[in-house]
Parts: C-alpha cells; sequence; structure tokens
C-alpha cells in the first residue's frame, strides 16, 4: 500500500489571466467588481484595473488602483500610459475593456498576445449630445474612429439587445450580457413591503438630469404635497445640473424640505433608505438610447420588492404590465405622475402584490444568474479561437 506524500503536495492548476480595465469606474460599480470579475474568480485568475480601486471590497479579484481624471484627454494622457506600465507584465490571456478612450492602447495587449472584449454599456452614437462634459468634435472623431477599430478587431459585449441595431457589421463573435441585478448583493436590503401612511418615502437612485425626467418628478411631488406634505424623496446620485437650474423649475422651492439629495453613494449604503419606500421610481424621456435600454435600477427595485414606477416606454410596459408590478406614466405629465404616487399611497395592499410580483419576477427572469453563464460561455469561446488561430498559425 502507497500512501500520499504530504511532504510534496500537488501543485495547484494554474489559472488562466484576465484583466479587466476602466479609467472611469467608480472603484464600487456593481456590474464589473461585484457582477463579472467576481463570477469570474471561480474559474479565472482575475485582474482589475480601476480609479481609486478597493482591494477590501472584493478579497478574490487583484486590483490594480489607478488615478480618477473626469475629463477624458487626462485619462488618456495619463491613465492609460500608466496601465500599460503596471499591466503589460501580467500577459493576460483576455483583456476586458469598459471605455473606447483605452482602445488603441488595447492594441498592445493585442500584439503580446491577449484577445480584446470591448464592452459597449451605453449606445454613444444616440447619446453623445446629452453629455455635460467629454463631448465636442474632436473627442466625437476620435470616440467614432476607436468604435469602428473595436469592431473590426475586437469581441463585443453589449449591455442591451437595442444596441445592435446601431452596431452591424461586426467582424468577431459578440454577445448580449443584461445588467440584471445580482439578487445576493440586493438581498440584505430586502425588507417586508411596510411604507409609512403618515410620512410617504419614495426611492431613486441613478443619475439626476432633466433627460432622466427630474423636472417632471419636481412638479408632480409639488402636485402632492398638500395632501401628503410630510413625504420624503430620497435622491442618490450625481446631478448634472447646477443649482441655479435647480432653482429656476417653478415648484421647486414649494418641495425643498421634502427633497433628500444625497449624490454618489455606493449602492450599500444607498438601499437601507429604500426599506420603508413605498416606490422605486426610474422615469426617463425617450431621448438618446434610453427607449431601447432597460434601467438597470427598474429591476432593483423590482428586487427589493418595491413597486415600480416608470416611463412608458414599449420595451419598459412589456416587463412593468406583464408582471403587473408598477405603472409606466408619461415622462412628460407631472400630473399622472402625482396620481400614480397617490395611488400607491392610498392602496397600501394592491402596492404589496406589485412588489412581491416583481420580486418573482427577478427571481425567475431577470436576475444575474442566466447572464453569468453567458459571460463563462463567451469567454470560453474566445480562448477556444485564439488557440485555433495559433494553431492555423504554426
Amino acid at each position: 500500500m502507497t500512501f500520499p506524500d504530504k511532504t510534496n503536495p500537488p501543485h495547484p492548476i494554474k489559472r488562466i489571466r484576465v484583466l479587466h480595465i476602466s479609467t472611469a469606474q467608480r472603484p464600487q460599480d456593481p456590474r464589473v467588481v461585484f457582477k463579472q470579475c467576481q463570477t469570474l474568480t471561480s474559474q479565472y485568475e482575475v485582474w482589475c484595473a480601476l480609479p481609486h480601486a478597493n482591494p477590501a471590497l472584493a478579497p478574490d479579484i487583484r486590483f490594480i488602483r489607478l488615478p480618477f481624471f473626469r475629463r477624458v484627454i487626462w485619462r488618456v494622457l495619463i491613465t492609460s500610459p500608466y496601465i500599460l506600465l503596471r499591466c503589460l507584465w501580467l500577459q493576460p490571456a483576455i483583456v476586458h475593456v469598459y471605455v473606447p478612450e483605452f482602445v488603441p492602447f488595447a492594441f498592445i495587449f493585442r500584439l503580446a498576445g491577449a484577445a480584446v472584449i470591448y464592452e459597449v454599456q451605453e449606445n454613444l452614437f444616440k447619446k453623445m449630445h446629452l453629455k455635460a462634459f467629454n463631448r465636442g468634435p474632436l473627442l466625437e472623431w476620435a470616440f467614432r474612429r476607436f468604435d469602428a477599430l473595436a469592431r473590426q478587431h475586437f469581441y463585443l459585449i453589449f449591455t442591451e439587445h437595442g444596441y445592435l441595431d446601431t452596431y452591424t457589421r461586426l467582424s468577431r463573435p459578440h454577445v448580449v450580457i443584461y445588467n440584471y441585478p445580482l439578487l445576493s448583493l440586493l438581498e440584505p436590503f430586502r425588507q417586508p413591503y411596510q411604507p409609512s401612511l403618515l410620512q410617504p418615502t419614495f426611492f431613486y437612485i441613478g443619475w439626476l438630469s432633466f433627460e432622466r425626467a427630474f423636472d417632471t418628478l419636481v412638479s408632480g411631488l409639488a402636485q402632492l404635497r398638500p395632501a401628503y406634505p410630510m413625504f420624503v424623496m430620497h435622491l442618490f446620485g450625481r446631478r448634472t445640473f447646477d443649482d441655479v437650474a435647480l432653482e429656476r423649475l417653478p415648484e421647486f422651492n414649494s418641495i425643498r424640505s421634502n427633497m433628500r439629495f444625497y449624490g454618489y453613494t455606493d449602492q450599500r449604503d444607498a438601499f437601507p433608505y429604500a426599506r420603508q419606500a413605498t416606490a422605486g421610481l426610474a422615469l426617463l424621456k425617450p431621448v438618446g438610447d434610453y427607449p431601447d435600454s432597460y434601467t438597470t435600477k427598474l429591476f432593483e427595485y423590482m428586487a427589493l420588492g418595491l413597486p415600480v414606477i416608470t416611463a412608458d416606454f414599449p420595451l419598459y410596459r412589456d416587463v412593468v404590465e406583464r408582471h403587473q408590478c408598477g405603472f409606466c406614466v408619461s415622462p412628460y405629465d407631472p400630473t399622472q405622475l402625482a396620481q400614480t404616487l397617490t395611488f400607491l399611497i392610498e392602496h397600501p395592499t394592491e402596492a404589496r402584490q406589485m412588489g412581491e410580483r416583481g420580486r418573482r419576477a427577478v427571481e425567475q427572469y431577470y436576475n444575474w444568474t442566466t447572464e453569468a453563464q453567458k459571460l463563462f460561455d463567451f469567454y470560453t469561446l474566445i480562448l477556444g479561437s485564439q488557440v485555433d488561430r495559433g494553431n492555423k498559425s504554426s
């Protein structure tokens, strides 16, 4: 009988190394960090280069801390060359890029033997004109040029199927991986639906802009206030407008004391405020790529068990009306919004049932589990293609 030699244990299997790169995402970005990178750690050695990266967020991910610059020009001139200096030695098999300005630098990784994925998280062809920063003729020309190079030479991931109307003639395989909720991330914040009748609260997380119907929200809440003067509106997200534009809204002064602005906030710090909310709001106007793109917060509210109020786009109606989990209203009609808020306040049983139906729909159809499998399958496809290409070249 032979016994295993405990003094010389077998070496662990070396995992394939992959590198995720963004010069713009926040260090706690849910999709990049908690969904994609954390998911991939079960099969790959995952490195992630992010501005102000925080290794404590996910110990299984090997973070590389980058400086953060709001303007693209400094990301190109400073951050991107720094990434090359810090990361080329890693020799990753796959480089997963999230921002168009890094596309030219990604070719250096490609020359070193890596396959490159370019992930499209917003359709800038429809959205560039809405941006308050990082726009102009030179930047738009550069984006179109870089984007064309990515279509020709890189593998692509899209977060919405609607982007395929714009992204045609792709040279490499692509996949749509929706930004559905990671239930394990949201579960600690889900509570039984118990809204306050005396002080109704409403919850919003995301960018605050007039394109996202902030002006309609203010007008609708102003109409609600005479009946419910103690309501509270929790608003988590960066504003794209200044105080002057805010003060110009005719009804804002009447509800100033009801509004709570928190600025950009980690989701894990924001979601506790949703526990006693009457509803989660996700209004958007039909501009840019909004009508063709799911708003992630819609599914997050559903996962938390909240009834939702969102825009009356056909894409959104298909979800909300099919599952009877809230209301779709015009993003231009504050009276309709006020009436919808009033209904949810005054009919808590029906509102609770909407939230329950939304939660079940997320558990069955709109969660990260299926998307994670698509991500694994796409990585496997890419690595297999790289092997086949290497065999042919030899």
